[in-house]
């Protein structure tokens, strides 16, 4: 699935934005921005490397994804949420980029662990009904599984800096 939030608040618990998976590929409610953690700066076309902490902001909303200790709906593990106004937030929406190699490939599995309450963003086979009726629940586990899994399907892709390219590919003077 994808992840997908709109402007769609949830009944119970934190009553933020939900943040849910959808099968449907061209949904423009599952563009995610990927950005420096809170209060830092990630200048474009800088590689993100594994073990980087980072914030996802949503396109159509500008809110983070957001993780906290309330219980999700559904499986009653944590719950997830957009939160914050034009991509303004708090640390609660930092994410560390678990991955292998030195740097996130484009066409590589992630996963994206919560840096302050370390669970991973997963998805069930859980559906809700209204009024997202059909999406699936995006929660955080404590263990990494195949449900915690993701990749990148379409976007924009900044080429590395040159900077980056001469730190990558030359060793010596």
């Amino acid at each position: 699935v994808r992840l997908h939030s709109h402007d769609v608040r949830y009944g119970s618990g934190s009553g933020q934005q939900s943040v849910t998976g959808v099968a449907a590929a061209d949904d423009g409610n599952t563009y995610w921005r990927v950005r420096g953690r809170t209060a830092a700066t990630c200048e474009r076309g800088t590689p993100v490397r594994c073990g980087q902490a980072i914030r996802l902001t949503h396109l159509g909303t500008g809110r983070n994804l957001h993780s906290h200790h309330f219980a999700s709906p559904l499986s009653g593990n944590q719950a997830r949420a957009a939160f914050g106004e034009a991509g303004e937030g708090d640390y609660l929406d930092d994410w560390t980029v678990v991955c292998s190699g030195t740097y996130w490939a484009r066409d590589s599995e992630v996963r994206f662990q919560h840096t302050s309450t370390d669970v991973f963003l997963s998805v069930t086979g859980e559906q809700y009904g209204r009024p997202i009726h059909g999406q699936k629940e995006v929660h955080g586990m404590a263990a990494s599984s195949q449900n915690n899994y993701w990749k990148v399907m379409e976007g924009i892709f900044m080429q590395p800096s040159e900077v980056f390219k001469a730190e990558q590919y030359h060793a010596e003077l």
